[in-house]
């Protein structure tokens, strides 16, 4: 996947917008993959799920800590990607208190697979979701992925995250800087 384009897929997200009013101000709007990564560098960190405990507990809320020196590390943005709806992603990122990483849902897991990292987790009764990675992105071009070791679809992992945690990801950008 090092030195690939990221797959350019759309995603169904749900956006406010205050001229819907009530008690759901929010309206359905595609976005496109290849428009979200396409200019600048980008760090995506994805996950197995929305509200598990590894996900919930440790790497989204570490991600949103150091989302400054991310920022000042060179990413533009950084992005939670997970295969849960925009609802899900949503309300998740509500009962975070997640204010500066951006939620993106990938329902239909049509990104994950195309990056490589769908896996099956049936044996959880979770079905199709994504291996724990993050990435560096550079203008729409994968520079950098951290991988968990282990990817299955039986279970045979303890959940790792160690690989993938935001101190990794910011070690690498200061020994990459971004070059236009």
């Amino acid at each position: 996947m090092i030195g690939q384009s990221v797959p350019d897929v759309v995603l169904k997200t749900r956006v406010r917008d205050e001229s819907i009013g009530g008690d759901n101000p929010f309206r359905w709007q595609d976005v496109s993959t290849g428009e979200i990564f396409g200019k600048g560098r980008h760090v995506l960190f994805a996950l197995p799920g929305a509200f598990t405990p590894t996900c919930t507990t440790e790497q989204c809320p570490a991600f949103e800590h150091q989302y400054d020196a991310l920022k000042s590390a060179g990413a533009n943005e950084v992005h939670c990607l997970s295969v849960n709806d925009a609802f899900v992603m949503y309300q998740w990122g509500k009962h975070l208190n997640i204010d500066k990483v951006k939620m993106l849902p990938d329902g239909s897991g049509k990104f994950t697979r195309r990056m490589g990292m769908l896996i099956d987790k049936d044996h959880l009764g979770f079905g199709q979701r994504s291996w724990r990675y993050a990435a560096v992105i550079d203008d729409g071009v994968v520079q950098a992925m951290f991988v968990e070791p282990g990817i299955n679809d039986d279970g045979s992992d303890d959940d790792p995250y160690i690989e993938s945690k935001p101190e990794k990801v910011l070690g690498w950008m200061h020994a990459n800087p971004y070059k236009e």
